[in-house]
């Protein structure tokens, strides 16, 4: 099959195909569910996987491809065995790190067909099969970004989102998490059983996931009405206990400022992942040493929670705007602790926040839509996370608090389920505000950089006037307003510039001795020019 004509001149125009635009969902098809049913052993890293996919067609296309990738290290990779679209042999070919599928460009728009794989190997990456701090065998999805591929085929985009179900048999001495509901839980011989896991929400498939260890499990609570449970390996139950149990409180506070908590149930599983934390979908994955019994995790906890709403309710449509996803996690974490430590909290960890980007900018001048990184993992960085906050905590300055969080909960509220991009959260703003956010989105997100300014005082030309000159030193002009604190004696007080030049020149109402202190409140990300 693999070596028919027909299939090889396909292969050839994909190939031109992928080598002139970037990766991206493949037009014409859609997912619209999963199906993975997956043997583990304890003798062996190797795995056998049946794989559905429902698919759905918006054009009359002649393969479906999957990402799935086939090469990797000796005695490692995925082995395919076979292929049926709607039960019939299909032409296939597994090469590349793709499974391109043969359709015989027969199916209409709005035609739906099943894809089968059946395959076994042993993943390079993707699932990781391993043994925790305690000895145990265990296994953990880790599919951030695109890392599934190394064990399911799957579409491995962020745009496409599908429901999903987990099926997997494991010995009997395992428990298995995943996202979605609780289906099944069966014996189906003496050593082992069978685990049936439901999600009908769509997802991406960064953030389906499902582990399998010998847990401790226990009920944490409930945050209105959503089931709250703690997954922790038995050598440290009681401190995971303790740990997790935070999320009910992070749950409601989240439920409360955005909107209704978007999965059946959270599942918060102490893992092996390589991340601290990992936001899969209703079942969150954190690194083994999150466990303490300290509650040290809270922050790390609040920010995969976060994520619930945005990255996996709300997902970027492409990989550029993933602060969309990672810089609304950063700053709704600072506003957990803002509102349970108080105001001062939430300025330490902005200031913080502000250091990193500067040092982030000095190594790498890219704007926070990154068009031209083309490995999601790079964009793991600080123009995501922190600067992806200042822009949050700028645009709360902006439209004022009121407005803002009416905002955030509109773009919840449209975009629920599906994707969006940052003109879509940009229209929802200026719709909340009435406000022209152009230049404000613009200038943050698709320039590189941030304000350094000069600030100089001179004699006023009356007694008891001070003249501060305000200058850009930075390639790109920010306009901005800037709160400048002004002590003159024991008098203080704050008084707010527009600046909107390469130079802007002020008279204040103070003496040539006073002290000038840019920024008080901490609602700017700027640098001191030569600092």
């Amino acid at each position: 099959m693999k070596n028919s004509v027909i299939f090889f001149l396909s292969a050839i125009v994909l190939i031109f195909y992928l080598q002139v635009l970037p990766a991206t969902s493949q037009t014409g098809v859609d997912v619209l569910g999963y199906e993975f049913f997956l043997r583990l052993n304890d003798t062996t890293d190797l795995i056998y996987g049946i794989a559905k996919a429902e698919i759905e067609f918006s054009a009359p296309i002649g393969y479906i491809e999957l990402d799935f990738r086939n090469s990797g290290k000796p005695g490692q990779g995925m082995v395919v065995k076979s292929v049926t679209l709607n039960n019939d042999s299909v032409l296939w070919h597994h090469s590349d790190n793709s499974l391109r599928i043969s359709t015989g460009g027969t199916f209409s728009p709005k035609a739906k067909a099943v894809v089968k794989v059946i395959y076994s190997g042993i993943p390079v990456d993707g699932l990781i099969i391993s043994r925790n701090k305690y000895g145990s065998r265990t296994f953990f999805s880790d599919h951030w970004p695109d890392r599934a591929s190394y064990y399911l085929p799957v579409i491995d985009h962020p745009s496409d989102k599908a429901r999903v179900d987990f099926i997997i048999i494991a010995p009997m001495h395992y428990k298995v998490v995943a996202c979605g509901t609780l289906i099944e839980e069966s014996n189906i011989d003496q050593h082992n059983r069978l685990t049936h896991w439901h999600e009908e929400i769509p997802l991406p498939v960064k953030v389906m996931a499902f582990g399998a260890a010998p847990f401790a499990v226990r009920f944490a609570g409930y945050a209105g009405n959503v089931p709250v449970w703690s997954w922790v390996f038995p050598e440290n139950r009681e401190e995971g206990f303790s740990d997790y149990s935070v999320a009910v409180k992070v749950i409601d506070f989240f439920s409360n400022l955005i909107g209704p908590y978007p999965f059946e149930k959270l599942a918060n599983v102490q893992s092996k992942t390589i991340f601290g934390g990992l936001e899969n979908a209703s079942c969150i994955f954190y690194s083994e040493n999150s466990v303490t019994g300290s509650g040290q995790a809270e922050s790390l906890i609040a920010h995969e929670i976060a994520h619930q709403w945005f990255g996996n309710s709300v997902t970027e449509k492409d990989w550029a705007h993933i602060w969309l996803s990672e810089g609304f996690a950063t700053y709704l974490t600072a506003v957990y602790n803002e509102k349970n430590y108080g105001r001062e909290r939430l300025e330490t960890e902005m200031k913080q926040a502000r250091e990193r980007v500067l040092r982030y900018y000095d190594r790498n001048p890219a704007p926070v839509i990154d068009t031209v990184t083309i490995n999601p993992m790079n964009l793991l960085n600080p123009n995501s996370y922190q600067k992806g906050a200042w822009i949050l905590h700028m645009l709360r300055r902006e439209t004022g608090d009121y407005a803002f969080w009416k905002g955030m909960e509109l773009f919840y509220e449209r975009y629920r389920n599906s994707n969006a991009l940052t003109s879509d959260f940009k229209k929802v703003m200026e719709e909340v505000t009435g406000k022209n956010l152009e230049q404000f989105f613009h200038q943050w997100l698709e320039l590189p950089g941030q304000p350094e300014i000069k600030i100089e005082k001179r004699q006023g030309k009356r007694n008891g006037e001070t003249m501060v000159i305000i200058e850009q030193k930075q390639e790109h002009l920010f306009v901005f307003p800037l709160d400048l604190l002004v002590i003159d004696g024991s008098i203080q007080k704050t008084e707010t510039f527009l600046i909107d030049a390469r130079e802007k020149i002020f008279n204040i109402m103070a003496g040539n001795k006073c002290e000038i202190i840019p920024d008080p409140g901490t609602w700017l990300l700027f640098r001191i020019a030569g600092e």
